[in-house]
């Protein structure tokens, strides 16, 4: 293609749209190893802030919780999701449009509206805020995003393979166990990475429904930025930022894509 001023101008704002993305990022870690505390001046390298911060027990204490709580809205939110999905995409029954709608609510709805409205479900319920509440909240918004990553491997599967089965007199059990699962399972896990990743990061949720001795990484991040920004911050926030990016792409690398595989008749 013949290169013109057009395509000359677009590609010079990509990257300028990169770099705004991007650059404030890749300062942030470039002032992780900085041995001054502080950000304006470099005055060296050095790993001493992410040592200070594997002795620093509060810090520990909110990755655990982070981990904790991400980990058991993962399970119960995949679990879920994915039994979710199989019924949309194995059943039809009435009103199966609107209960797809509600469904993916949650991702639409703005997160201080969600975390408002659960704060004040909580409290209408005298349930205690803490680790508990944590966990009720995010598999309410992990679960919408499992359901739509399994639904979309389930659409592009062969149904074929599973009519097959039932005419080899395989009951629905084994059915599921040996074909449907199998087939599934990219999609289970991609959708588990979302959901886990999105649960380890969120704060604007959490600061809502969390109570005392509940701290999860972001709100101690927090915590500590309103006390002014070091580099021991920007190391904890580099650790976060690179570990969430793995998930990420992990989950785009198991993550199906959105083509039916059905064949068309010879």
């Amino acid at each position: 293609m013949k290169k013109t001023w057009r395509t000359s101008a677009l590609f010079a704002y990509s990257l300028a749209i990169l770099a705004f993305l991007y650059l404030p990022l890749l300062i942030l870690t470039l002032y992780s190893f900085n041995t001054s505390r502080i950000n304006a001046v470099w005055t060296g390298f050095t790993f001493n802030w992410y040592i200070s911060l594997l002795h620093n027990t509060r810090v520990i204490e909110a990755l655990t919780n982070s981990i904790i709580i991400a980990a058991i809205s993962t399970f119960i939110s995949t679990v879920l999701g994915t039994m979710a999905a199989l019924a949309l995409n194995r059943y039809t029954y009435k009103y199966k449009a609107v209960i797809n709608g509600l469904l993916y609510l949650p991702i639409l709805i703005p997160e201080i509206v969600m975390g408002l409205s659960l704060l004040v479900l909580f409290s209408q319920t005298s349930i205690p805020l803490g680790k508990t509440t944590l966990i009720l909240a995010h598999i309410t918004f992990c679960l919408s995003f499992v359901i739509i990553t399994v639904n979309a491997r389930l659409e592009g599967m062969h149904k074929d393979l599973e009519q097959a089965a039932s005419d080899l007199y395989a009951t629905p059990w084994q059915t599921f166990r040996y074909i449907t699962f199998p087939l599934a399972l990219p999609g289970i896990i991609a959708g588990a990475l979302i959901a886990f990743t999105l649960s380890i990061d969120d704060f604007v949720i959490s600061f809502f429904v969390a109570g005392p001795n509940s701290t999860t990484l972001p709100l101690y991040v927090y915590a500590m930025v309103k006390r002014g920004i070091s580099p021991e911050i920007n190391a904890l926030s580099t650790a976060l930022m690179f570990a969430t990016i793995s998930l990420i792409i992990i989950a785009q690398v198991l993550q199906p894509q959105h083509t039916s595989t059905k064949k068309g008749k010879e």
